[in-house]
């Protein structure tokens, strides 16, 4: 089996950056029909047009590539996690939340399911509750607030923050293994009260 090498590679050169590009396209097109716990290296590879050693030359494993592939997509995901506010407003986030989703689902489907990556599902989790802790925080303090690149190094245990990162991430794990059985609108409308239940609308957890 090859071993991983040195990895410290030139991201300024356009070589790399197109090799790179090539090998996330090939995995997001690979797990579209099969769990990522099916797709090897040699898989990616292959599709990929590159060899296994080139593969080990950008990625450690399929798992540090699934990352790289979603790191983008997962940006836009939680950018559309709602900040603690009016109906309309989390209504309007939650729908954007459920299109992106189900925009890739197969992606989702693979790297968020039981067979999936548990780095993938922490780095979402995580990025999710610093979501959720500067939504609730800018709801409070008006626009002025922070925003999530000021807690890089992840956020104080705050239980609101965490049950809604983790609702939030359940809900939408389930739906993607069910195949996507309601529309975007329709998981809005049905997880917006939800929410409710646990936000003022000024921000402020409900006691």
């Amino acid at each position: 089996m090859a071993l991983p090498r040195d990895r410290s590679t030139d991201l300024s050169d356009p070589r790399v950056r197109r090799t790179q590009a090539a090998l996330r396209r090939t995995l997001i097109e690979l797990v579209q029909d099969r769990d990522l716990s099916r797709v090897s290296v040699a898989d990616v590879a292959e599709r990929a047009g590159v060899s296994r050693s080139t593969f080990y030359d950008h990625y450690r494993d399929v798992h540090e590539l699934a990352e790289a592939a979603c790191t983008a997509m997962i940006d836009d995901l939680i950018d559309a996690i709602p900040e603690p506010g009016t109906r309309e407003e989390t209504t309007d986030t939650l729908l954007t939340f459920f299109a992106l989703l189900a925009e890739h689902a197969g992606l989702y489907r693979s790297v968020l399911g039981a067979q999936g990556s548990a780095r993938v599902i922490d780095h979402v989790r995580r990025r999710a509750t610093v979501a959720a802790y500067v939504g609730a925080l800018r709801a409070a303090t008006g626009d002025g607030g922070p925003s999530a690149a000021d807690f890089t190094a992840g956020v104080p245990h705050d239980v609101p923050a965490a049950f809604t990162a983790g609702a939030l991430i359940g809900v939408a794990t389930d739906w993607l293994q069910h195949g996507c059985p309601c529309s975007p609108a329709e998981m809005a409308a049905l997880t917006r009260p939800l929410l409710g239940a646990l936000y003022h609308e000024d921000g402020r957890p409900r006691s």
